[in-house]
């Protein structure tokens, strides 16, 4: 993702010498953060959006940018990437500025109601609201425990994969017993651009956590020659040179078999932490943010947090749970913005002030 190419970023990368003042700071440009900017967009609210990684998408694009999403309503399936760039072009008439590849690291309360809000790179804001939709928070992948293993890293060692087609044509093993270990290893056994020279799946034990489709699928891929199927784990490797050549796999029979490869995809999952968040003196449980389900307003009056960050009785992680939080949180967030005025709820099928909003003609009915 280019944030230079969309029109609708407007990327900031340097500090400012002063503050800016701002109706909202949204921090997170995944999915739900992007349409917080829609939603706040309609009731003519201003926003500036921080996120720590150098492009919008979040975890959709950051993780699995190629995977299919079937869940998103009216859209029968996209990729992470095909819905970050859907929901770049409908937040288009908005104008959000966007401060990539900085951190949140303070937010604090003013005296006269408003928040002052810094990030890891000096950029500073004077802001009337906070919308926290940072999914896990920052996330670090789970790493490979071998001594040494980890001087590979971005170079024939992966915990994550950004650019399939690197991998093309090389003798692949990924580890794990997850989604997206088995996501990855049917993508590059099938044909097409991808296409592996081989696959070998490790996992620990011969049961898995992954969808059971993928699993009978990998299975039937096994019984065909396809792939390969190993159960063990990691206990050493080999190198030729600086490169690594081989790795040692010790079963449950207690016999360590060497496999040769030329690149180790490790999937064993993502450790989240809050980060600067946790110090912000707001309501959590169990590292999420409580809120309540009327504003999905935090302990915090100004503080909204949206998306998976949050928590409430019967709360679902889901991309639409989000969006429906994302609505609500806007219209609380208005009164903070606009204390005189009386917000109105509108659709954007009918209401002229909407359309003129969103840049578009109202329609003539019969």
């Amino acid at each position: 993702m280019n944030a230079g190419t969309n029109p609708a970023i407007t990327d900031v990368a340097q500090a400012h010498a002063g503050p800016i003042e701002t109706d909202a700071v949204i921090v997170g440009a995944g999915p739900v953060g992007l349409f917080q900017v829609f939603e706040l967009g309609l009731l003519e609210i201003k926003a500036h959006v921080v996120d720590s990684l150098g492009y919008p998408g979040g975890q959709c694009v950051e993780l699995y940018p190629d995977k299919p999403i079937y869940d998103i309503p009216a859209v029968p399936v996209c990729t992470g990437q095909q819905l970050t760039d859907s929901l770049l072009r409908q937040i288009e008439p908005f104008g959000a500025t966007f401060h990539f590849g900085q951190e949140v690291t303070e937010v604090a309360r003013r005296d006269d109601g408003r928040f002052d809000v810094a990030t890891s790179k000096g950029t500073r804001f004077v802001s009337k609201t906070v919308f926290i939709a940072g999914g896990v928070g920052s996330f670090q992948p789970r790493t490979l425990k071998v001594d040494g293993i980890e001087a590979f890293h971005e170079r024939q060692l992966f915990y994550r994969v950004k650019n399939p087609a690197q991998f093309a044509g090389k003798n692949l093993v990924i580890v794990g017993g997850g989604d997206s270990a088995l996501d990855w290893a049917l993508n590059f056994v099938a044909d097409g651009p991808h296409k592996a020279e081989s696959v070998i799946l490790l996992h620990r034990r011969d049961a898995f956590r992954a969808a059971p489709a993928n699993v009978a699928k990998m299975k039937a891929l096994c019984d065909a020659y396809e792939m390969q199927f190993i159960v063990g784990q990691i206990t050493g490797f080999e190198t030729d040179g600086e490169r690594l050549a081989r790795i040692k796999v010790t079963g449950a029979d207690a016999v360590t078999r060497v496999v040769p490869l030329d690149v180790l995809l490790v999937f064993f999952g993502l450790s989240p932490k809050l980060g600067p968040i946790a110090d912000w003196g707001l309501g959590l449980d169990r590292k999420q943010i409580v809120v309540d389900t009327e504003k999905f307003e935090t302990t915090v009056p100004g503080i909204f947090a949206v998306g998976d960050i949050n928590t409430y009785p019967g709360k679902k992680k889901l991309i639409l749970s989000g969006f429906h939080e994302a609505a609500l949180a806007a219209f609380g967030a208005s009164p903070y913005v606009f204390p005189d005025k009386k917000v109105l709820l509108q659709y954007t099928t009918t209401s002229p002030k909407l359309h003129k909003v969103l840049g578009v003609e109202s329609p003539v009915f019969d």
